[in-house]
C-alpha cells in the first residue's frame, strides 16, 4: 500500500525544468532510495513533497489525502519528517535540548521555562541512547562532529513520531564508523514501522539498505524496482556514465 503517492509532479525555475512529470510511489514499510546524477531533481521533490516551495502542477497525497498547498508545518504535523544535505541543529544547544526542541510547541522560550517535561526528557535520552549518543547529551550542538550531527538531527525528527521520513544525503560527509551505526538505526527504526525515503549519492550505501530504488534524470524517473535490477538497468547506466 502506498504511503506517499506523487502524481505528474512539475517543477521549473526559469526555463529550467528541475521537475518534469515525476510520479514515484513509497510504499507503507519500505526504505525507498530516489537516485540520480547531480541536478536530477532529488532534493527539489523532497522541497516539494514537504511544502517547502511551491509545484507548478501534478499532486501529492500522504495517506491517501492530499497534502497540496500545505506548508512545511502542517506537513509535519501530519507525519512527515525530513532531514536536510547540511544538518539542521542548533548549535548553542545541548544534545538533549536539540531533542526536545520538536515537542516544544510553544517555542524556544518554553524550553528554559522550568515547566515539568520530565516525560519528554525521558524520551529524548531513550532515544539519544538509542543512537549511541547519550555521552553528549549536555555536548553544544555546535560541538559535535558532522556525523553526531546527522544523528542528532534524525533523533529530534524522530521526537515528533513521524509515520515517514525524508532523509537528505543521510551518507554524506559521515565516516565509514559512523555511517555504519545510522545504517543500522534506519533498518531498527524500519523494523519498528517507519517508512523512509532517502536520497543518496553514496550506491553501496543505498544499494544495501534500500528495499526498493526510483532512479530519476534530468527531473523524470527513468527506472524503478528492487537494487539488482535497478543496478543493471541500461538506462539507469547511461545517465550515470552520460553525467
Amino acid at each position: 500500500m502506498s504511503l506517499l503517492k506523487i502524481e505528474s509532479l512539475t517543477k521549473r525555475f526559469g526555463g529550467v525544468g528541475a521537475v518534469d512529470d515525476c510520479s514515484p510511489e513509497v510504499a507503507s514499510g519500505s526504505i525507498t532510495g530516489l537516485i540520480g546524477p547531480n541536478g536530477s531533481g532529488k532534493t527539489t521533490v523532497f522541497n516539494l513533497v514537504t511544502g517547502f516551495i511551491p509545484k507548478d502542477s501534478g499532486s501529492v497525497s500522504f495517506k491517501a489525502r492530499t497534502i497540496d498547498g500545505l506548508g512545511p508545518d502542517r506537513i509535519y504535523a501530519l507525519g512527515i519528517g525530513r532531514t536536510f544535505q547540511l544538518a539542521r541543529i542548533f548549535p548553542r544547544l545541548t544534545a538533549l535540548e536539540n531533542m526536545l526542541v520538536p515537542v516544544r510547541r510553544k517555542g524556544l522560550r518554553a524550553l528554559f521555562s522550568g515547566a515539568a517535561w520530565s516525560h519528554e526528557k525521558e524520551r529524548a535520552m531513550e532515544m539519544l541512547e538509542f543512537l549511541d549518543l547519550s555521552l553528549v547529551a549536555k555536548t553544544l550542538g555546535g560541538e559535535l562532529s558532522y556525523g553526531q550531527r546527522k544523528l542528532l538531527e534524525l533523533g529530534a525528527v524522530m521526537m515528533a513520531e513521524p509515520e515517514l521520513v525524508l532523509l537528505d544525503e543521510p551518507a554524506g560527509g559521515v565516516n565509514p564508523a559512523l555511517l555504519e551505526r545510522i545504517g543500522d538505526r534506519i533498518r531498527r527504526l524500519n523494523a519498528r514501522g517507519i517508512t523512509f525515503l532517502l536520497v543518496e549519492h553514496n550506491m553501496s550505501f543505498v544499494m544495501n539498505l534500500c528495499s526498493e530504488v526510483v532512479v530519476l534524470h534530468r527531473g523524470r524517473p527513468i527506472a524503478s524496482g528492487r537494487p539488482a535490477h535497478v543496478r543493471s538497468d541500461p538506462a539507469v547506466l547511461d545517465a550515470y556514465l552520460g553525467a
